[in-house]
């Protein structure tokens, strides 16, 4: 009776599909790799400012924000996999508008030095999950970055006033 059970069991594990990534298509076909700029209010992400799309760079991935959803690839012209909003970055998601080449037709109304409005996108429930606060959350967390470089500079003794051979022997 145990080893129909097992059978049974196994021959369900068997025929189940794998979830597998299934690579996509998504218009992006470079002849060479794109510059890179930094943005000035997410110093860790780079665009890409001569493609139509927006495109950009992050943690060693290229993120492209394309017909409403993300896509995430290890190269410029992928291979590019979907990407569920609440996988995609905070510091990628919170890039400005205007660093965004193709913008669907409602976000014209937005400020352009703000990030979109992803909580208006993708909904409360998304927003709640992600802990969405928006810009004013992400600056925080980046003066805390900052600190922690400086604090480790420090204790390097690459800061300014601290250290060897500055006032104190």
């Amino acid at each position: 009776m145990y080893a129909v059970i097992i059978g049974a069991l196994l021959a369900v594990v068997l025929v189940t599909p794998v979830q597998a990534q299934v690579h996509v298509d998504i218009g992006i076909h470079l002849p060479a790799p794109p510059p890179l700029i930094v943005v000035p209010e997410m110093p860790r992400v780079q665009y890409v400012p001569a493609e139509p799309a927006n495109l950009f760079f992050y943690n060693g991935q290229y993120w492209a924000f394309m017909n409403g959803g993300w896509y995430m690839g290890s190269g410029y012209n992928g291979p590019w996999i979907v990407v569920a909003p609440q996988f995609v970055p905070r510091p990628v998601l919170l890039v400005p508008v205007r660093y965004y080449h193709e913008q669907p037709g409602h976000w014209r109304q937005w400020e352009d030095r703000e990030p979109p409005r992803w909580h208006e996108e993708w909904g409360r429930e998304w927003a709640d999950k992600r802990e969405w606060r928006g810009r004013e959350h992400e600056r925080e967390h980046e003066r805390e970055w900052r600190g922690r470089e400086h604090e480790r500079d420090n204790e390097q003794g690459e800061g300014r006033g601290r250290g060897r051979g500055h006032g104190r022997d």
